[in-house]
């Protein structure tokens, strides 16, 4: 299962963003990472440049790769109405996002990982694709088993945004899917625009 596994911090000091939470090697240096990293600061991006950047700061934030991406992204295009809306929909209705998003797991990457081995179910069911769309009405829950897991019980009781679009139950450790997220819903610092853009090329 392909995934980055590489240098947060660089990619974050590249995006200027902390975009994997909080970072301080970014709080230190917020510049881009390299031999030239200040000189690149100041020097003016292209319109593609932009566009491209945009494009892989939605693949990082989200934890997925290129072909996956594009994947979803023609989904989006095909679902009829803004596509660039349609693209953050259809991560946010990913399950690992979802488990992350109700406070499951402290990161995405923990939160795919926590689905992979087989630590979640939808509606009773074991599901270890972390890419799995969830559906309105869908119940994400722990797995009995994995309920006394120390960094699923450290992510729960610790202090996490509320989401209109979800409804967690601290009691049963699971939490209900009950609409896709509106943009204004969606908090993550993305250009939506500048992606659509740069597909439609």
């Amino acid at each position: 299962m392909a995934r980055y596994i590489g240098p947060k911090s660089k990619i974050a000091r590249k995006f200027g963003e902390a975009i994997y939470g909080a970072d301080k090697v970014l709080e230190k240096r917020n510049y881009p990472p390299g031999q030239h990293g200040l000189a690149r600061k100041r020097k003016k991006n292209s319109e593609y440049g932009e566009q491209l950047s945009e494009k892989q700061k939605a693949k990082y934030t989200y934890g997925i790769l290129e072909k996956q991406f594009a994947r979803t992204y023609e989904a989006a295009a095909r679902m009829g109405g803004i596509t660039g809306e349609n693209l953050l929909k259809l991560l946010e209705c990913r399950l690992d996002n979802v488990v992350y998003r109700l406070g499951i797991a402290p990161t995405r990457a923990a939160a795919r990982q926590l689905v992979s081995h087989r630590h979640i179910c939808v509606n009773g069911q074991v599901v270890n694709i972390p890419s799995y769309q969830l559906k309105v009405g869908d119940i994400v829950s722990v797995r009995e088993k994995s309920k006394s897991l120390e960094v699923i019980t450290t992510a729960v009781s610790g202090s996490r945004s509320r989401y209109a679009w979800l409804e967690w139950d601290g009691a049963t450790m699971s939490g209900k899917f009950l609409q896709k997220p509106e943009r204004e819903e969606i908090p993550e610092n993305i250009k939506e625009q500048l992606i659509v853009e740069l597909y439609s090329k």
